[in-house]
């Protein structure tokens, strides 16, 4: 896992063939800002001669909702405890990072509605009953009849995929019933389960984990995990967990300045994100970012996940009674 103290930015720009070209690249340091600039600008001039020479390449690094895509994550750093490093993100929560202790994160399906009814099987019908209408009556005639049983067809069908969707609990059992089956396929790991406030979170505990390794794709692949969230840990080498609320689910409506991740110390202490940070963080604590349900499996915890596990149901509020945000 990287996550650098000291980031800085580097600009290339020159005409080339009648064209303006300009790159720009970051550079990040744990020893000083100056070595952040001098990484920054040794990145910026290989990107920038890779251009010239006909390479497409991004001509700036693009931000996701995890950081910027390729490169570590680029956030405030808050504390350390050991290797595990707490960030605030661009929207201001704090958020736990960890090299080797294994978080999952999936999002809950939502209800059935509007449209259910498959394209292919609709096309055919619309054709069919459309064809077989137009020898014995008026075309307009036979395509309102092909529409309104699509309709009808849909209707039904959505009827039938709710009752099943209702019948299996909704979505946390759902949900809940993907996590209980990997256990059980996998009698040897222990897992914790968490609600979110959309979602669940799933903390292994019985070893630690690389972020490459089959096992973690395969729990990604089993419990249906976020993609986004996936991808990020395999790019930046780490887990990752979101410790305190989202803003605006807790009434805070304005943006954390700057509106990216703080990533020099100068934006870290702008005044006016000092007093958003003070104003969230007063409010942040009426509210958990998640709560723990249950366990999984029975055994020994590793030591160093027993360490994160302890400190992520800490800053979490996962054992307290609070709403969730």
């Amino acid at each position: 896992m990287i996550v650098p103290e000291y980031w800085a930015e580097a600009r290339r720009h020159a005409r080339h063939q009648g064209r303006s070209v300009t790159v720009r690249r970051f550079g990040w340091s744990d020893d000083s800002e100056a070595a952040a600039q001098a990484h920054a600008e040794s990145r910026a001039q290989v990107a920038f001669d890779a251009v010239l020479a006909g390479e497409t390449l991004p001509r700036r690094e693009l931000l996701t909702s995890y950081g910027v895509l390729g490169v570590p994550i680029r956030e405030e750093i808050v504390a350390r405890d050991g290797d595990v490093v707490i960030t605030r993100n661009s929207y201001g929560a704090l958020c736990l990072n960890t090299p080797d202790v294994l978080f999952a994160d999936l999002d809950f399906e939502a209800r059935p509605s509007g449209w259910v009814l498959p394209l292919s099987v609709a096309a055919l019908l619309l054709v069919g009953v459309t064809a077989a209408a137009a020898m014995a009556m008026d075309w307009r005639l036979a395509v309102g009849l092909a529409v309104a049983l699509l309709v009808l067809a849909n209707i039904v069908t959505l009827a039938f995929r709710r009752r099943a969707f209702d019948r299996d609990g909704g979505a946390e059992a759902r949900a809940m019933a993907r996590v209980s089956g990997f256990a059980d396929a996998n009698p040897d790991w222990q897992l914790r389960a968490y609600r979110t406030p959309k979602g669940l979170r799933v903390l292994v505990v019985h070893r630690t984990f690389e972020p490459h390794e089959p096992d973690v794709d395969r729990l990604f692949a089993a419990l249906a995990a976020d993609t986004l969230y996936a991808t990020m840990c395999r790019l930046q080498h780490c887990f990752r967990a979101r410790l305190t609320p989202k803003p605006w689910r807790i009434g805070i409506t304005r943006h954390i300045k700057p509106r990216s991740a703080a990533w020099s110390r100068a934006q870290a202490r702008l005044p006016a994100r000092l007093d958003w940070i003070a104003d969230y963080t007063r409010k942040a604590d009426a509210f958990a970012a998640c709560r723990f349900l249950r366990s999984f499996g029975a055994g020994p915890v590793d030591p160093r996940a027993a360490r994160v596990m302890a400190l992520h149901d800490r800053l979490s509020g996962a054992t307290r009674t609070l709403p969730l945000a």
